[in-house]
């Protein structure tokens, strides 16, 4: 039985302790809790299940979380917030584990003891890098609901012939179901970004590639949109241009963009 109603609103909490977001950390608090509930509802159903969060900052998120009935592990980088946070695991009867470290750094397997789910509002500036960690890591989340800067989410659930698709939407789709579930502006965050955010949900596919057909995709999809405006015969050059082409079933005069993911799959295999 958890006591989280015992807790002060989480802008008292902040201010009694004396916390600012820290830009450095790409720190951008998400204090209204019914945005923070719905974003559970969205990762859900969580009852009895291993979660973990990054960059919990005052842990709004990390309460709604809790009510769910999920497992929290938070890893937190930022030692100024320890203190509140272990205000909120007293709080939570053993629900909530907290973890001083660099997310980008740690072992989930090791932290989760098994299967997990991933839910955070991601610091802004390692977003990109800790979702790539998780999809092509040693460790591959059951579900991942993220909140992204809205640019960073269209580029992750993009289709084809999108402005937005490229190497991130391919290697995300290759392994995900990929989608935007919630949008959320600016003026919903404390200190307001200067930019909109947006949840995106990741579903692992059932029979997702090898990790050699990934580290294939990985290069394929480096050189193709590394030279987008190029025709594939040119931009691939250094790995087989127009004969990896052909041999993969693709037009070696296409651009990158007009491919779609089955298609760099094949360019990966074909490697």
């Amino acid at each position: 039985m958890t006591h989280l109603d015992s807790l002060p609103p989480l802008r008292d909490s902040l201010t009694e302790h004396g916390l600012l977001a820290n830009k450095s950390f790409g720190q951008h608090f998400l204090l209204d809790l019914n945005i923070t509930r719905k974003i559970a509802r969205l990762a859900g159903p969580l009852e009895g299940e291993t979660v973990i969060e990054v960059g919990p900052g005052p842990g709004g998120l990390t309460r709604a979380l809790i009510e769910a009935g999920a497992r929290v592990i938070a890893v937190e980088k930022d030692a100024r917030f320890l203190p509140l946070l272990g205000e909120l695991a007293d709080a939570a009867d053993g629900q909530l584990t907290l973890v001083e470290a660099d997310a980008l750094k740690v072992n989930e397997a090791a932290l989760a003891g098994g299967p997990g789910h991933v839910v955070s509002n991601l610091p802004y500036n390692v977003g990109t890098p800790l979702l790539i960690k998780w999809l092509t890591g040693p460790w591959r989340p059951i579900s991942m609901t993220l909140m992204f800067q809205k640019e960073v989410a269209d580029r992750i659930a993009a289709s084809v012939n999108d402005d937005a698709y490229g190497r991130l939407a391919v290697i995300c789709q290759a392994l995900c179901q990929a989608k935007v579930v919630m949008d959320l502006p600016a003026r919903a965050f404390t200190p307001p970004p200067k930019v909109a955010s947006a949840v995106v949900r990741l579903d692992p596919l059932a029979d997702p590639p090898s990790t050699a057909e990934i580290a294939a995709l990985e290069k394929v999809t480096a050189a193709a949109f590394g030279q987008r405006r190029k025709m594939l015969r040119s931009s691939l050059k250094t790995l087989g241009g127009e004969a990896l082409c052909l041999k993969a079933g693709i037009d070696p005069n296409v651009r990158a963009e007009t491919v779609p993911v089955e298609g760099f799959l094949a360019l990966a295999r074909a490697l």
